[in-house]
């Protein structure tokens, strides 16, 4: 069972919390074992649309593939706000020490900031805090208007809605964009905007629409896409013809399915690539007979 922890300050921002509660709560209900939890340093936690909220003051055992996420309060300015005790900071910065995720949603940064997790690595805030942030922690690079940033195991978004993409990329790393992806139709979550990492999820920067017809072809391709899959097959999955299907799939997303299907190839190859495997091996792994078409379509991309 994979645990996520998300630890609340007063004055938080209840989409903050619950637009990542709710991805992995839906991954749950799909099959997947995720466990929620909410600490504090206080029961009743007031939050800043005035609906309080309870949690508890004790943190569970934290394993390594757990997830500690940080909700953002609200801060006109960081200073003087998301008071956070120093036993708080420091579960963060032992769970990541001990090979574990911390993320952080809008102000949330400033508590990884506070913990020394800020130190020597990339980051993002909400755009109102952005500059206060890089003045608190220096040693920091904060990047600014991007959706997240992910940075060693410590993972950093914008703020509010943000939070929701931060979690489908963190659950599409873990099993897939097709999971993801379902997750995210079933949250009728579909447009991506922009980011800054390259491994941002294909599957949500090009599922900005609405077309059922497309959406099931995506959801064929995205389960399948280290497979050869023939137009017939996809447009059988979808119940048109192979005409109608390369028309509505342009229409709906710009590109045809096999370029679709590639772009997902290329990316989860830059991830296996990023991560120590040959690009011979990541061509193999991504469904390629060799290395030198995924070197021609990381070219184009």
């Amino acid at each position: 069972m994979t645990q996520v922890v998300f630890l609340l300050v007063p004055q938080l921002h209840l989409l903050d919390v619950a637009g990542p509660a709710q991805v992995f709560h839906t991954a749950a209900e799909f099959g997947y074992d995720y466990r929620l939890v909410y600490v504090a340093e206080q029961e009743d936690v007031p939050t800043a649309q005035g609906l309080p909220v309870r949690a508890t003051l004790s943190w569970p055992a934290l394993a390594p593939e757990d997830l500690v996420v940080v909700p953002g309060w609200r801060a006109p300015s960081l200073a003087r706000t998301g008071h956070l005790g120093a036993d708080s900071l420091r579960r963060l910065a032992e769970h990541h020490a001990t090979g574990g995720t911390v993320a952080s949603v809008c102000a949330g940064a400033d508590a990884l900031g506070r913990a020394g997790l800020l130190d020597g690595r990339r980051c993002t805030t909400h755009h109102g805090v952005q500059n206060e942030l890089a003045r608190r922690y220096p040693r920091a690079t904060v990047v600014r208007d991007v959706l997240y940033v992910v940075d060693e195991r410590v993972v950093t978004s914008a703020g509010i809605a943000s939070g929701i993409d931060l979690a489908l990329h963190l659950v599409a790393i873990r099993h897939g964009p097709g999971v993801a992806a379902r997750i995210a139709r079933a949250m009728v979550v579909y447009a991506r905007r922009n980011g800054d990492e390259r491994q941002a999820s294909t599957m949500l920067r090009h599922r900005a629409h609405l077309h059922d017809v497309v959406h099931r072809v995506q959801d064929l391709i995205d389960s399948r896409f280290t497979e050869r899959l023939p137009l017939s097959r996809l447009a059988a999955a979808g119940g048109v013809s192979q005409r109608t299907l390369t028309r509505l799939f342009g229409k709906a997303t710009g590109m045809t399915p096999l370029r679709y299907q590639h772009l997902l190839r290329v990316e989860r190859a830059e991830h296996l690539i990023g991560h120590g495997t040959t690009l011979e091996s990541a061509a193999r792994a991504v469904g390629f007979e060799d290395a030198r078409m995924l070197r021609r379509l990381r070219s184009r991309t």
